[in-house]
């Protein structure tokens, strides 16, 4: 009798248990990482009657989580991933509708720009269309500005998101590593929630860092970066700062703190939300700039050139119709020598915006790919006779550098933020050729001018009257200089200037080259000025400022597409990953109430055996009484 109550409470003790553990399921079935936990039972040993063994009822043998290490592994990976992707589409998407938006874009007011030049030659003395011209102007000026400083926003979002990620990730880590000592040596006793737990937190630092999570022996759970870097080993877990970058303060990188140092972490090595921020910034972000810079230094530089070879109304040769500022040189926060360097723009085509580090290796300089570390020709001394010259920028080197000391130089990133109108009267702009060509009234032959063309704006003599005189047919002077042959259609050139000749002149013909002078209505310089943007003067002569413009929005918005559609990609693969963990881990609800069910009826018929019990043991105590 007593080995039946003892039974029955055995097994009324054990189904009770397991409906607390079917209960527990059914509670947590929106707890993010939870594992369903399944109970284990087992014979409770017999007892030996001498006529042979006895059952003595049941007992929990263990109460563990359903999970499979390769599923939970496979959706750690994709999670990382996953975090990565969709950081880079969010924020190149909002470089793309930066550049692609009517209301923010470029194209717009460039547009305007160059109509407005357009409109001036057609009218080169309309007070109207000189102020026109200035209000486009620093209508687009704004526009790069504009562009510079939302581009520098992004930059400090970066920032932001680099600071806010470093405390998320110390905690992470530092709550892993708390779990590890709970969790103890020994996992496969450890409390399953703890387990999840620990899971749970492992998956979220692996989506700011990407990485795996390793199993040391003893149960504890050791988790890398991307990069092979540690962040929780064992019950110690290390500290991420951010640091400033050597070349640039203003701009933040992640290091690792190791035995008392820092030890940067390479930024093309992280995965995660971190690393999706720092490939935003260092795959979309830098080379927005460099070629927003690179299109404004094209238009200021091609624009000022050919501003310069005009006259104004007030007879004057045409200045910079733009200001701009010089390329950016910053030296290494660990540079030991005296040197500063300082750029200016050489050859504009060959200018192509790649931010360059230059290093002194003791004897003479060494330019490398700031992105690849790909080496870059580089050739001078730097003096200001033989100043070195590395793709289309020259730098003059004053002081003295040491062996091994580095320079960041940026030739065209912010340039389009420093970019500003640097005339403010209307009677400054040169929209006049500087000069003029006539023909005497009494030639007798047939020649006839063309077009007068500046071709060196700087030479001494160009406002210089000049005399064509022709000997004959074949012969013609300059000034007394000559003679030089002719043949009808060829061009003249002197003191800067060149003209073509239709016709035949006779002997004796002359034509004089002249300043314009001032308050002329001529729209020689304006009709060039109006074309520049179709100017191949950029990537060698073989792109145009328009192409430059398009080649941009382009390039941005592929990058972003390229982007979006990786992480719709990486989705579904996170949900296949995420459905593979469920199907072994997650709580089915039908599954659980034919559990409860079965347990309950279970636990209703050990009730029932003790019942039958206490009915053994009345029956016994009513017949002693007889």
């Amino acid at each position: 009798m007593s080995n039946v109550l003892s039974t029955g409470t055995s097994a009324l003790i054990a189904f009770q248990r397991a409906l607390s553990t079917v209960s527990h399921n059914v509670a947590n079935l929106n707890t993010p990482g939870y594992s369903r936990q399944r109970v284990d039972f087992a014979a409770r040993n017999p007892t030996d009657y001498g006529y042979g063994y006895v059952g003595s009822g049941t007992r929990i043998s263990n109460v563990g989580r359903v999970a499979d290490s390769l599923a939970i592994s496979r959706l750690l990976d994709s999670g990382g991933e996953l975090s990565r992707l969709q950081q880079l589409s969010s924020l190149s998407s909002r470089v793309d509708t930066l550049f692609s938006d009517k209301a923010t874009n470029l194209a717009g007011v460039w547009s305007n720009f160059f109509d407005s030049v357009s409109a001036l030659s057609s009218n080169a003395s309309s007070s109207a269309e000189r102020e026109n011209l200035l209000a486009q102007a620093n209508a687009m000026a704004t526009r790069f500005r504009q562009l510079d400083g939302q581009l520098d926003t992004l930059n400090q979002e970066v920032n932001s998101g680099l600071i806010a990620g470093a405390e998320e990730i110390n905690r992470l880590a530092g709550e892993i590593a708390r779990l590890n000592g709970l969790i103890g040596s020994n996992s496969a006793n450890a409390a399953s929630d703890l387990l999840d737990r620990r899971d749970q937190l492992v998956s979220e630092l692996v989506g700011y860092t990407g990485g795996t999570a390793v199993s040391q022996d003893g149960g504890a759970l050791n988790v890398f970066t991307a990069g092979g870097q540690a962040l929780v080993v064992g019950t110690t877990a290390s500290r991420v700062a951010t640091v400033a970058d050597p070349y640039r303060p203003e701009r933040l990188q992640l290091a690792l703190d190791v035995q008392g140092q820092r030890v940067r972490l390479d930024e093309r090595a992280l995965g995660g939300k971190i690393g999706g921020m720092l490939e935003f910034r260092g795959s979309v972000l830098d080379p927005a700039l460099a070629e927003l810079g690179r299109i404004a230094v094209g238009l200021a530089e091609t624009f000022n050139a050919g501003h310069r070879a005009g006259m104004d109304l007030y007879g004057q040769m045409g200045g910079d119709f733009f200001n701009l500022p010089s390329p950016a040189v910053n030296a290494h926060d660990a540079n030991t020598g005296g040197a500063t360097l300082q750029a200016s723009f050489g050859d504009l085509g060959a200018v192509d915006g790649q931010n360059l580090v230059l290093r002194f290796d003791g004897s003479g300089w060494i330019a490398q790919r700031a992105d690849t570390g790909a080496g870059v020709p580089i050739s001078g001394s730097g003096t200001a006779a033989d100043p070195l010259v590395v793709n289309g920028v020259e730098i003059v080197v004053d002081g003295a550098p040491a062996s091994g000391d580095r320079f960041l130089l940026q030739p065209t990133a912010g340039a389009a933020g420093g970019v500003s109108v640097a005339i403010t009267d209307p009677s400054r702009i040169a929209a006049a050729s500087p000069v003029k060509a006539g023909a005497d009234l009494g030639n007798l032959g047939t020649g006839t001018l063309g077009k007068v063309t500046v071709t060196d704006a700087a030479n001494p003599d160009l406002l210089s009257p000049a005399n064509i005189e022709f000997i004959d047919a074949d012969q013609y002077t300059i000034d007394g200089a000559g003679p030089f042959a002719y043949v009808p259609g060829q061009t003249i050139s002197g003191n800067g200037w060149s003209l073509v000749l239709d016709g035949q002149p006779a002997a004796g013909d002359r034509f004089g080259v002249g300043p314009t002078g001032p308050g002329s209505s001529d729209n020689g310089n304006a009709t060039v000025l109006a074309n520049l943007d179709d100017a191949r003067v950029l990537n060698g002569g073989t792109v145009t400022l328009n192409g430059a413009i398009g080649g941009l929005t382009t390039a941005i918005g592929s990058a972003a597409r390229q982007a979006e559609y990786s992480a719709e990609a990486q989705q579904l693969i996170h949900v296949q990953a995420q459905a593979a963990r469920d199907a072994v881990s997650g709580v089915n609800l039908d599954e659980e109430a034919a559990n409860m069910l079965r347990l309950q009826q279970a636990y209703q018929a050990a009730a029932q055996i003790i019942s039958v019990a206490d009915t053994m043991f009345q029956t016994i105590l009513n017949a002693t009484r007889r």
